[in-house]
């Protein structure tokens, strides 16, 4: 009887499928049963040859030789995962296979993974594809029992070709071209670029922003009632017109309000949808300061490791209406002490699916993040782990729970003829908020307990004064809202037709859910953009990136017309290589505009210090982890650590303290300007663990508590504990 491959993406990946297959017998990079053979990649163990591979012209970077269209583009096997490969491949190739089952990734990155493996093997045997979006047992098992065509796939690996070798043709070029140019490293990209001239438009807006004041009235009434003017023709808090709103305040002195009117509407909200990747990174960012790559590395061990949580690669916040039945299995799993009485709640009648969270043709490849049906103890989790599988537990509860029900009631009153106002609202019902403690309305800064209030009363003041502001700039871009305007970029299309702006709309805005962190983690690495605080500035060096690139590279447009083209590829409606031919066309013009280009590129970071290597002085540079010096010569390459940012908290302002120097001189230093040597931190370190709780103690403390998130009652052990010593 011939036997099946089944070729996974990882091999934490790989032996859950063994297991699930009964494959117990261990072998070379794979493991073995009567019916199945599973073995893994290591992610990709085959990629596009290097330019270098296709003529000694091309091993040195030269203007002249520019533009590289080579054609076909080769396939090679990274040298790093190249045992790996031939383990892969001695399966496929045996004579007792007689099938492969793909079973990488549900996606297009995924299928490209396995296809590329497949091809550099030189295997040509029958294909069947499994697609799913947890890797739990039962998942496995209704997957296996539902395997697909491996054919009913080969669009999307024809679009994960092209995506490929476009970014080949079209990045290598452009950055050798701008490289050679201006004899500086110098990298860009469809998206990468696009990205960083949003940064440099959100630097302008701040920087050309001109702050303006503003004005508007408050009341005080004698039972603490805090009344707000608003415009009449408006409708406005505020106004710009200083003198009017003087002689205004002027006309109402000494005079009373009257209540004109006391309106009570009941409304209410719902949930937030659930969780795609991006908006699970955008929350990671804001509630505890994870990057994006963190948050995406944290969720893979969830999926992988842990099986609490299904395919974190999703761009969709719906479910599939088969899903619904598997429901209130997920909620079991998820039961702690914490949101036991919710889960309760929630599971007294029959869940109902609606629109708001399951909706079929709103998913394409992967359903959103969801728990699945298998339930780990919290102990297993780290911290991280488990804040970002709490963020996913409490959305899930919450799109089961009803709205958040509330009565708002809005008094207008009259100060002479002048309008004012107050705000207040009564809890209803809390529905989805139950699960949110720390949930804060974003209409609620105005709000107020408020008197009980009829039509025609009469109230006197205590005070009525004039308010004042001013304008804020724009924010500056931290990486959750760097995601957000990589999501929708739409506004920093302006002058762009409806057409254009609607496709980005279609295509999901610059990059996939996938690659978004690696973007952004590429412009730190090539020094482009850099982090103070959580804000993100642009370098000089991405400044002047954006003068030399050609212009449409730096719109939005490029990447989604190109978003759109992959999709229909994706989908049989377009020839890969109609596309591929377009991408060589373009990428002659991208070089022939850099060839010409008159501008000029400066280092502005030059130190005084000289490389090791070739004698030419040492640019200094901002990495995400610190400073470094790298040498200006990109063909030397010499780079050396400066500083780096610590997880060493300051003891004046708390924030992390930068580990400059070598040796002994090491010494730490921070922006407020605090400075202590390397041993006077060590003795202060000593000093403060020794007055504290061991971290063996915690640890000790914490195998034995149940499985919860939180135990209220650690505080009060750890605190006994320590005064036992």
């Amino acid at each position: 009887m011939s036997k099946t491959v089944v070729l996974a993406e990882k091999p934490s990946v790989g032996r859950d499928l063994a297991r699930v297959l009964n494959c117990h017998k261990k072998g070379n990079g794979y493991l073995e049963g009567d019916q199945y053979i599973v073995t893994w990649a290591l992610g990709h163990l085959v990629t596009l040859a290097d330019p270098e591979t296709y003529g000694e012209n091309y091993k040195s970077w030269r203007l002249e030789d520019l533009p590289m269209l080579p054609s076909p583009l080769k396939l090679v096997v990274i040298k790093k995962t190249g045992k790996q490969f031939q383990a892969v491949k001695f399966q496929l190739l045996r004579k007792d296979v007689g099938n492969i089952v793909i079973a990488t990734d549900a996606g297009r990155e995924g299928e490209l993974v396995a296809r590329w493996i497949i091809e550099k093997a030189h295997v040509n045997k029958p294909i069947k594809r499994l697609w799913i979006s947890s890797v739990t047992d039962k998942a496995i098992k209704e997957g296996f029992r539902k395997l697909k065509s491996g054919k009913e796939y080969e669009n999307l690996y024809a679009s994960a070709v092209a995506r490929a070798e476009a970014d080949w043709i079209v990045g290598l070029n452009a950055t050798r071209a701008l490289t050679t140019k201006y004899n500086a490293q110098l990298s860009t990209g469809r998206v990468q670029t696009p990205t960083l001239a949003m940064i440099a438009q959100r630097e302008e807006e701040i920087r050309s922003f001109k702050p303006k004041k503003y004005y508007g009235m408050k009341a005080v009434t004698t039972d603490g009632l805090s009344l707000t003017w608003q415009d009449a023709k408006t409708k406005d808090t505020k106004t710009f017109a200083e003198e009017q709103l003087d002689q205004k305040l002027k006309n109402l002195k000494n005079k009373s309000a009257v209540v004109v009117d006391v309106k009570t509407t009941p409304k209410k909200t719902y949930s937030p949808a659930l969780y795609d990747l991006t908006e699970l990174q955008r929350d990671a960012n804001k509630r505890y300061g994870y990057s994006a790559k963190e948050t995406l590395s944290i969720m893979q061990k969830l999926y992988e490791q842990h099986k609490v949580l299904t395919y974190p690669r999703t761009d969709s916040r719906y479910l599939t209406s088969d899903l619904v039945s598997t429901l209130k299995d997920r909620l079991e799993a998820c039961r702690t002490k914490e949101h036991a009485a919710v889960i309760a709640k929630i599971t007294k009648q029959p869940i109902k699916a609606n629109k708001s969270f399951v909706d079929d043709q709103k998913v394409s490849d992967h359903h959103a993040i969801i728990p699945t049906e298998e339930s780990v103890p919290m102990s297993a989790l780290s911290d991280k782990e488990r804040k970002i599988y709490d963020l996913v537990v409490k959305r899930f509860l919450a799109v089961l729970l009803p709205a958040y029900q509330y009565d708002q009631t809005v008094v207008t009153a009259e100060i002479g003829n002048e309008s004012f106002f107050a705000r207040g609202k009564r809890i209803v019902s809390l529905g989805w908020k139950e699960v949110y403690s720390d949930y804060k309305d974003e209409d609620s800064d105005d709000e107020q307990t408020l008197p009980s209030l009829s039509k025609g009363d009469n109230l006197s003041l205590t005070s009525l004064s004039k308010t004042t502001g001013e304008t804020k700039p724009p924010a500056r871009f931290n990486e959750a809202a760097l995601l957000s305007a990589m999501e929708n970029p739409t506004k920093y299309m302006a002058g762009e037709s409806k057409e254009l702006i609607q496709t980005i709309g279609e295509t999901g805005g610059l990059g996939t859910v996938a690659t978004r962190a690696d973007i952004i983690e590429k412009l730190y690495s090539s020094f482009l953009i850099e982090k103070k605080g959580k804000e993100l500035f642009i370098t000089s060096k991405g400044k002047q990136l954006l003068t030399l690139v050609p212009e449409d590279l730096k719109s939005p447009v490029l990447t989604a017309e190109w978003e759109r083209k992959l999709t229909k590829i994706s989908k049989g409606s377009l020839p890969k290589q109609t596309f591929l031919n377009e991408m060589k066309h373009y990428a002659k013009e991208v070089v022939n505009e850099i060839k010409n280009s008159k501008q000029t590129f400066k280092h502005d970071n030059v130190t005084g210090k000289k490389c090791p290597e070739c004698s030419k002085l040492l640019l200094e540079v901002n990495g995400k982890k610190g400073k470094m010096l790298v040498c200006q010569d990109r063909e030397c390459g010499y780079k050396k650590g400066v500083s780096k940012v610590t997880n060493a908290r300051c003891p004046n302002c708390h924030k992390k303290l930068e580990l400059r120097g070598e040796g002994e001189g090491q010494m730490f230093a921070c922006r407020c300007g605090h400075r202590e040597k390397m041993s006077t931190f060590q003795e202060r370190r000593k000093k403060n663990q020794n007055s504290k709780v061991s971290k063996r103690d915690v640890a000790q403390y914490m195998k034995k508590q149940d499985d919860e998130f939180t135990n209220n009652a650690l505080a009060d052990a750890l605190a006994k504990l320590n005064l036992k010593k």
